[in-house]
């Protein structure tokens, strides 16, 4: 990476919005950086098999699909960098980032760092997590037709992926306490659902069965009784939220109160020349196809822009 060079684009992130941006912003001869970040490859480097992205009949890895996008934006010249962005000055332009160490200036900054999956933070569940553990169901839901599945959340996203994920199988949403962060219509709808059963005051110490490198069940602990039971199940679910990845643009961007990006139309932000794309700013839908698209708009964004300038 040459730091001396001003950019005419830097993106961050190389999950499916990033890499989308990145093959536009190519073709467009802008030769753009990206920065892949800690999680390179986005949420797609732990998903084990996409099924509803365009083009693949037969479905396709997560981790082959975001390196084919990588390679096809590298055909047209974009240039990736490992690391991170530990700090961003976006008062003025060119903007300046510090990647691990080292500045780079750019005229333009597309945001596509994305937003990660709150965990449980066990063990056993990260080691089994694109094996039957998931944080999404429109992703993943539909590997357990027939199956039993376990939804862990008290909030709207649970109630909403335990209603979505009785279209495959049957659901036991568990949650920590006896009240609910989630809406009160949310909150019927699955109380009104017959193939959800609701444990309540209850969390999960493990997830079974590492050995067998596959969900088989879940112990469960009480936390009032302190009683421990299993739970056999084929399917995990953990749906406590996502956490977008924009701390180093915090207080230089306008972000909502759970650190998403506020979209000022399009794909734009509040400051001049900073675009957003994909999860970052999306909290609706989530998906590889509309993260993508969300690139394509970013880098369409930047082309026009930088035209207009005169670069």
């Amino acid at each position: 990476m040459d730091t001396a060079i001003l950019r005419d684009v830097v993106i961050v992130g190389s999950g499916c919005a990033g890499n989308t941006a990145a093959i536009y912003a190519a073709r467009a001869n802008l030769k753009p950086l990206v920065v892949m970040g800690h999680e390179a490859g986005g949420q797609l480097s732990i998903t084990s098999e996409v099924e509803n992205f365009p083009g693949f009949p037969e479905g396709i890895n997560g981790p082959d699909l975001v390196e084919s996008m990588k390679k096809q934006a590298q055909r047209f010249g974009a240039e990736y960098v490992h690391g991170n962005v530990v700090t961003a000055e976006l008062q003025r332009r060119p903007f300046r980032l510090n990647i691990e160490g080292q500045w780079v200036e750019t005229r333009t900054l597309i945001i596509a760092s994305g937003a990660s999956a709150r965990w449980l933070g066990l063990p056993s569940e990260q080691k089994l997590i694109g094996k039957g553990v998931s944080s999404c169901a429109t992703c993943d839901g539909f590997f357990y037709r027939g199956k039993k599945i376990l939804v862990i959340g008290g909030g709207d996203s649970a109630m909403e992926e335990a209603n979505f994920l009785t279209r495959f199988g049957s659901v036991t949403l568990v949650h920590r306490k006896d009240s609910f962060r989630a809406s009160k219509i949310m909150l019927d709808r699955v109380r009104a659902n017959p193939k959800i059963k609701m444990v309540l005051n209850t969390v999960v110490d493990e997830v079974l069965d590492v050995e067998q490198g596959m969900v088989t069940g879940a112990r469960l602990r009480n936390i009032v009784t302190g009683e421990t039971s299993l739970e056999p199940v084929d399917g995990f679910f953990v749906a406590i939220g996502h956490i977008p990845n924009t701390k180093v643009f915090r207080g230089q961007i306008d972000l909502d109160e759970d650190g998403y990006i506020i979209s000022k139309g399009g794909a734009r932000t509040s400051v001049h020349a900073v675009f957003h794309a994909g999860d970052v700013q999306d909290r609706v839908y989530r998906q590889a196809i509309t993260a993508s698209g969300a690139g394509c708009m970013a880098a369409m964004e930047v082309e026009r822009l930088l035209e207009a300038e005169g670069h």
